[in-house]
């Protein structure tokens, strides 16, 4: 078994939260305009927030990354040519509309070439050792965080976690189901005994033929979820089960740029 080191970031969203402005949030002039843009993933803390996240990416081994980006954002591809790269290679897959994350993977699949990769949402800065230990199963796989650590180690209240989607797993620590949004009394009936997914994930190339068996949901929107089960229950794939007790930063709007910014402002970058 070989480890993975490519890896792609979704970072074609809309940003549509960031552009909210509650007048709560202290932003200096260039956060408030890259906000004002809707480009959370390019809000400056020190350096943009994608640069934070991909240095941690190259401490876990991922050399290869590619930005599945809009056609609208030149202002990306721009600013990744003009800075020096030592330890990482950046590519661009461009996802014509913002039709779900399950499209932003495909739009990445000349990018794997057939290798297992790595994929992560553009708005979370994952800790270094989760993304390690995905790389070394080589094959599809999610890291699974605990609640406890999730709340303890992130800026990410409780509240916000309850809304994210539950991974169960059986006995040999295989992926058996993914709970979206589970209201209050499956929620506390589950996560015990599950872990929560912050969408940091390993495909193999089989995920590329169940995006494309993947139809709308009810948001109008191809997701990606709906593609592991594709892969899971229709292609025969096995999901392994990462587990870990770390945080992840989360920077979904810009109330929290300020608690992001307290773990990263002075943390080193070397791309």
């Amino acid at each position: 078994m070989g480890v993975t080191t490519k890896a792609v970031i979704l970072a074609r969203g809309l940003g549509s939260r960031m552009r909210r402005d509650d007048g709560a949030a202290r932003l200096d002039a260039e956060q408030a305009r890259v906000a004002d843009a809707g480009m959370k993933a390019m809000i400056p803390i020190g350096r943009p927030f994608l640069d934070h996240a991909m240095s941690a990416l190259a401490d876990a081994g991922i050399t290869e990354i590619c930005l599945v980006i809009g056609p609208e954002h030149d202002a990306i591809r721009a600013y990744y040519a003009s800075i020096p790269l030592t330890r990482i290679h950046v590519a661009f897959a461009v996802q014509p509309v913002p039709d779900g994350t399950a499209g932003a993977v495909a739009a990445a699949e000349s990018f794997a070439d057939g290798d297992t990769v790595l994929v992560m949402n553009g708005d979370n800065y994952y800790p270094a050792e989760a993304c390690r230990a995905l790389a070394q199963v080589d094959a599809s796989g999610v890291v699974g965080f605990d609640l406890d650590g999730l709340v303890s180690r992130s800026n990410i209240p409780e509240e916000r976690v309850r809304l994210f989607a539950l991974l169960q797993q059986d006995d040999a620590g295989n992926l058996t189901n993914i709970v979206e949004k589970p209201d209050a009394a499956t929620y506390a009936a589950l996560v015990t005994h599950s872990k929560v997914s912050m969408n940091l994930w390993s495909f193999s190339p089989v995920i590329y033929d169940a995006c494309r068996r993947t139809r709308p949901s009810v948001r109008g929107e191809l997701e990606l979820q709906d593609s592991v089960r594709i892969a899971m229950h229709e292609l025969g794939e096995v999901f392994r089960v990462i587990p870990s007790s770390d945080g992840v930063l989360d920077l979904s709007s810009r109330g929290d740029i300020e608690s992001v910014a307290a773990v990263l402002a002075h943390r080193a970058v070397t791309l």
